[in-house]
């Protein structure tokens, strides 16, 4: 009876503690269905949503995330530049947006035992939820893009000045650059492991970019590899402020092993701001004026000396229409971004490029290095035409928008095909004789330009009559006599027997544009 009796009384305890659970749990049930706010002691990170809703606690941490977005994050490139932006600018955001459904829950889901122990544990210490950040790397890669690239800083190689017959190595120096890869990896590295939510600074990672050139190297620069001269004497004032501006923007260049030169980067933008002036250059088998016209004859200038030289011509194209101051063949035109002529430094040393117009109107171009072709060796260029094409008739262009009595004549250009022989001696005798270039050129008839603008249009017909005659003689003429008559106007307009009578006088002398590239 005894053994019993402890069953019996074991048995009550436990209904009475399984009652007094139930009881417990009851009361947690009625509880949660009572409310449906988020219970006491609950935090998410620092925020207390204790008493909160759902949609409240949502906000609540909102807020906090956009205070956190204000947060201020330095950007420490080289030299001490700075750059502030904010967490918001590299795109932080929340990723477990659910966070307040899930502290709303707590305490309220799973079994009895569950909820009673989530209860209890509430009366001793605060239940924190942690917020799951998310920073945008494309965000941060493109900001350091767009505003750190400021900071980058070139190097610059040492280079040679040659002032006064003598060479001076002036020092380059140490470059460096944002590692965008990097620093984007470390941004968000930090942001996401080490970062306490508050203002914070950054070092982004640059890479060093060290000079080229010693002067040890560029002392050696000294032996004259290639130089060659032409002459504008015959160019008016703008075309010859043109070719000395264009020698003035090359002069002084050095070239690296390997380095590629391009005229039209160097001389270029063809503006008034980079020291250009209207003078006439080659436009469709035409002499127009243009900002920059002459400035072939710059290129051309150092094409010749640089095939003396023997380095590698990369490009380089003949003109369309044959130029006066080098042989056929001989040229190099640059025009736009369409021609250009560019070349290669392929000597194992560094050279240097002089340019110079003298008050003679002699422009010169040297190529300096470091000579290593044999002392014996010469190497020349010859010019050979292999078809000459004379232009045929004349052609006459009335323009509408000019007034009567405006000429220009352009001169006929004969069509050429060239080409030039690269020959090279040793001790005097020639050892090789190889076809360097080839070069077609168009040809252009005498042109004329004549304007007929006129409030009198038996003066416009009159002029029409004249250019309809296909000569520029009686076209001149024509001009003459109308010219003669603003002095002592006519009763009417010149009639034929006008134009006849000033043809057979000596015809009239209009400046003719020359060709100028």
């Amino acid at each position: 009876m005894k053994k019993i009796r402890v069953i019996i009384k074991t048995g009550f305890f436990s209904v009475l503690f399984l009652c007094a659970v139930m009881s417990v749990g009851l009361s947690v049930q009625a509880e949660a269905k009572s409310s449906d706010t988020i219970q006491q002691g609950v935090y998410v990170e620092d925020i207390d949503v204790s008493g909160m809703t759902v949609s409240e606690a949502t906000a609540r941490v909102q807020e906090y995330v956009t205070s956190l977005q204000g947060e201020i994050i330095t950007l420490n490139a080289t030299d001490e530049n700075q750059l502030s932006i904010t967490a918001g600018d590299l795109g932080l955001t929340w990723k477990n947006t659910e966070v307040a459904q899930s502290a709303a829950e707590y305490g309220k889901s799973g079994n009895v035992i569950q909820r009673y122990k989530a209860k209890k544990d509430l009366e001793h210490e605060n239940k924190v939820f942690s917020l799951v950040f998310d920073i945008d790397k494309n965000a941060i890669s493109q900001m350091i893009t767009d505003r750190c690239s400021q900071f980058n800083i070139g190097a610059k190689d040492a280079t040679l000045k040659r002032e006064n017959g003598a060479f001076r190595v002036e020092p380059g120096q140490t470059g460096y650059q944002i590692d965008v890869a990097a620093s984007t990896d470390a941004i968000y590295q930090y942001l996401n492991t080490e970062w306490n939510h508050a203002a914070c600074a950054i070092d982004l990672i640059t890479k060093v970019a060290q000079p080229r050139g010693t002067e040890e190297e560029l002392k050696q620069v000294k032996d004259v590899l290639g130089t060659f001269t032409t002459s504008f004497r015959t160019s008016g004032s703008s075309r010859s402020k043109n070719v000395t501006n264009g020698c003035h923007l090359i002069d002084g260049t050095t070239l690296y092993p390997g380095d590629t030169f391009s005229t039209y980067e160097e001389v270029s933008p063809f503006s008034e701001e980079n020291g250009y002036y209207l003078a006439g250059s080659y436009l469709q088998g035409k002499v127009v004026d243009s900002l920059g016209g002459g400035i072939c004859q710059v290129s051309t200038t150092l094409y010749n000396a640089v095939i003396r030289a023997e380095l590698e011509v990369i490009e380089r194209y003949n003109h369309s229409m044959i130029v006066s101051y080098v042989d056929p063949s001989s040229d190099a035109a640059i025009s736009g971004t369409s021609k250009d002529f560019k070349f290669k430094n392929t000597t194992q040393y560094p050279i240097y490029i002089e340019g110079y117009a003298n008050s003679d109107k002699d422009l010169t171009f040297t190529v300096y290095g470091v000579e290593t072709r044999p002392a014996t060796r010469k190497v020349d260029f010859e010019s050979e035409v292999i078809e000459k094409i004379e232009p045929k008739g004349e052609n006459i262009v009335a323009d509408a928008g000019a007034p009567v009595g405006t000429l220009s004549v352009q001169s006929a250009h004969i069509g050429y095909v060239a080409k030039l022989w690269k020959i090279v001696s040793e001790d005097g005798q020639e050892v090789s004789r190889t076809e360097f270039n080839k070069s077609t050129y168009q040809l252009s008839p005498r042109t004329a330009t004549v304007g007929i603008a006129s409030a009198d249009p038996s003066v416009t017909a009159a002029m029409q009559a004249a250019i309809a005659t296909g000569s520029i003689d009686q076209v001149k003429a024509l001009v003459g006599a109308y010219k003669a008559s603003q002095t002592a106007p006519p009763a009417s307009a010149p009639t034929q027997a006008d134009i006849d009578s000033a043809a057979e006088s000596a015809p009239l002398q209009n400046p003719v544009i020359p060709a100028v590239q």
